[in-house]
């Protein structure tokens, strides 16, 4: 119950997609409404700066000077500017050089400029009288074209329109906003569910399918983004039924290779169990005991044939010395071949060159090895000679592993066929359960080595024969990966 609690909850690829899609648009939503309002500020302020500007240039006109005094002497017609509206109050004010006020509100601030103004320009600036926010245009008049003795005419308009004018703005804006959000929410919905429809025909598809179909899934209406899934799991099953062929195969032939042994040894034990003269039943337990090993043998040929199949692309290698590994299989068989009364020889290099190391499964280039020298001394007979020769060539980086014999040989039509399991040369007495070359031939796949048979020697009807196998040197992009 423990190891529950950390368990990872399935996550929902619909879901997150949604949710990195629409995330980053509600939260931008509302940065775009704050954008939108300050825009809109800007949008709304110049059409009422203009107009400010225009009445501060038309009330200038006002400001008269004579014998060094300044007046400001408004008509009726001037007065409408400064008259205030529904909306706003208009303030004023007239300062000469002495900073004494002509005209207007006493307590209108004053600009605060670190550089000396400008006669007759206007400028716009943010204020606050009388506790209102403002927006102020201002302008130095100066007077008789003496730029030491300005006159300061200020106008300053609250900001009522200005809100109005933004608020509308910004409700125009986001109204549509509001009819717009759910509506691409929907639409981003509508596209997921579409564009996953795919997946969803995919698993269909891969539901409907019956235990044993393993062929590969089409992938000629499989999205892009999903081939490399959909490729991985077409080689997976590649892989799986090879491996469930294997299988198949290998309990198909132990069934058909023990069938017969098992009956022979059940049929002996039936003829001890009636047999009376000691001497019948001491023969039917030889038989007996010559039919379990071949058994024997049949059964551990099946298993060396089955690892060699099966060991695939997971073949764990290292560094061998093909020369040593070769000599320690032939002191092996020094034992076998005597029984047999084989002259079992071995060729090869006295000292271990860089030439004889080579990437491999030691296991089995130990089992390919005795399957060939086993082969060779079953099928040489008594008096035979097999020799066992390790060829390499420093250059090129070419070994050969050897295993001649002088026995019947192999003719050529057949040297095909016996690499297939199960199948025996005709005309031979030899026991055998005829996988010995085939788990050769699977392993020297295994290894990228290639197998060829040729006569060893030329005067019939002994030609022998001599086995070859031939290990390639990887490529250096191999050796470097």
């Amino acid at each position: 119950m423990s190891f529950g609690l950390f368990q990872r909850e399935q996550r929902s690829l619909f879901g997150e997609i949604l949710d990195w899609m629409l995330t980053p648009l509600l939260l931008l939503w509302p940065l775009s409404l704050a954008l939108t309002w300050f825009v809109a500020q800007g949008i709304a302020s110049k059409p009422f700066d203009r107009a400010l500007e225009f009445n501060l240039q038309a009330l200038t006109q006002f400001v008269v000077a004579r014998n060094d005094k300044v007046s400001f002497d408004l008509t009726p017609q001037a007065r409408d500017l400064l008259r205030a509206d529904d909306s706003d109050l208009v303030y004023y004010q007239v300062v000469d050089a002495r900073g004494e006020v002509i005209s207007g509100e006493p307590d209108f601030p004053l600009p605060k400029e670190s550089v000396s103004p400008a006669p007759g320009r206007v400028k716009l600036r943010d204020d606050v009288v009388r506790g209102d926010e403002v927006r102020v245009a201002y302008a130095w008049l100066s007077r008789n074209k003496d730029p030491q003795r300005l006159v300061l005419m200020q106008v300053a308009e609250t900001k009522g329109k200005r809100s109005t004018l933004a608020t509308e703005i910004i409700k125009g804006v986001m109204v549509p906003q509001f009819v717009i959000l759910p509506l691409a929410v929907l639409l981003v919905w509508m596209a997921l569910v579409r564009g996953i429809r795919p997946l969803n025909v995919l698993e269909q598809r891969i539901r409907a399918r019956k235990p044993d179909d393993l062929s590969p899934i089409e992938e000629t209406f499989v999205p892009q983004e999903v081939a490399p899934l959909v490729s991985s799991i077409n080689d997976l099953l590649t892989r799986l039924k090879l491996s469930l062929s294997t299988q198949k195969r290998f309990l198909a032939d132990a069934a058909h290779q023990l069938k017969t042994p098992l009956a022979g040894l059940r049929m002996q034990a039936e003829i001890a169990q009636r047999e009376g003269n000691p001497e019948d039943v001491r023969k039917s337990l030889q038989q007996i005991a010559r039919s379990s090993t071949r058994a024997t043998h049949t059964v551990n040929q099946l298993l060396a044939l089955a690892r060699a199949e099966t060991t695939g692309r997971t073949l764990p290698t290292a560094q061998i010395d093909l020369a040593q590994l070769v000599t320690e299989v032939v002191q092996d068989s020094v034992p076998r071949a005597l029984e047999h009364g084989v002259d079992l020889g071995y060729e090869g290099p006295d000292e271990v060159p860089q030439a004889c190391l080579m990437d491999g499964n030691p296991t089995l280039l130990k089992e390919m090895t005795r399957n060939l020298v086993d082969n060779a001394i079953n099928y040489s007979g008594r008096g035979g000679v097999v020799t066992v020769r390790v060829l390499a060539d420093p250059f090129s980086g070419v070994q050969i592993l050897q295993v001649e014999d002088n026995g019947p040989g192999i003719p050529e039509s057949e040297r095909e066929l016996v690499l297939q399991p199960f199948y025996r040369a005709l005309g031979t007495n030899v026991d055998g359960s005829g996988l010995g070359l085939a788990i050769v031939q699977e392993i020297a796949q295994q290894h990228g080595a290639s197998i060829h048979m040729e006569d060893a020697h030329s005067e019939a009807p002994q030609r022998g024969l001599r086995a070859s196998i031939r290990f390639s040197p990887k490529p250096v992009a191999e050796e470097i990966l």
